[in-house]
């Protein structure tokens, strides 16, 4: 065989090579990629706020032992007799339930002196004397009695005390912010500061 001949032998049989292996690859089956896994999400609970405590609201007339406090509307006040002695007047200032509910003072009122028509304040309001009592009941219409010192002005420097007349009394019953008027005839108080108290009050006890 000639060499040329030869030559083409091996061109056919490397082309049919070729040739039988693109088929076998066109043929193949193909490969499914792995299937991809999706991680399912994770839910959180929700977080609730935690309860706030419920905190019980105040009655602004509760009194101890469950008794309501008296209030300013629920009184009368008024100044009963007394007695005077080494330079004062003494006598009770009366504070009468005028409700319909029994109720409760305990403590000590606040009182001052006022002069003119529109009732200002004369001098310095009465000074606490003696111990806090223990808590009064008042049934409607009964009473409790706080004894009152009202000192002779008279007998302070009249330059210090600059002395004037009264009209009466304004009380503020104890534990409440709103007060009452006592009339008070003849009396003087210090329209300036007086060297000492011109009034003294004690606690309230029953009348």
């Amino acid at each position: 065989m000639s060499n040329g001949i030869r030559a083409r032998v091996r061109l056919a049989t490397v082309a049919a090579a070729v040739a039988a292996a693109v088929v076998a690859g066109c043929s193949a089956p193909a490969v499914a990629p792995p299937p991809v896994t999706t991680a399912a999400p994770v839910t959180q609970p929700a977080t609730q706020p935690a309860p706030q405590p419920t905190r019980p609201s105040a009655s602004p007339a509760a009194g101890s032992g469950g008794v309501p406090r008296c209030t300013t509307a629920e009184l009368r006040g008024s100044l009963g007799t007394g007695d005077a002695g080494a330079g004062s007047v003494f006598r009770p200032l009366l504070l009468t339930n005028t409700g319909a509910r029994t109720c409760e003072l305990v403590g000590f009122p606040g009182v001052s002196y006022v002069a003119g028509d529109d009732g200002h304040q004369v001098g310095p309001a009465a000074e606490m004397d003696g111990p806090r009592t223990a808590q009064v009941n008042l049934a409607p219409g009964k009473a409790a009695g706080a004894q009152l010192r009202l000192v002779n002005v008279r007998n302070f420097d009249e330059a210090a005390c600059r002395p004037v007349a009264v009209r009466g009394l304004r009380v503020y019953p104890p534990g409440d912010t709103a007060s009452l008027f006592v009339p008070f005839d003849g009396g003087e108080g210090c329209s300036s500061n007086p060297p000492q108290p011109q009034l003294f009050v004690q606690a309230v006890r029953p009348a």
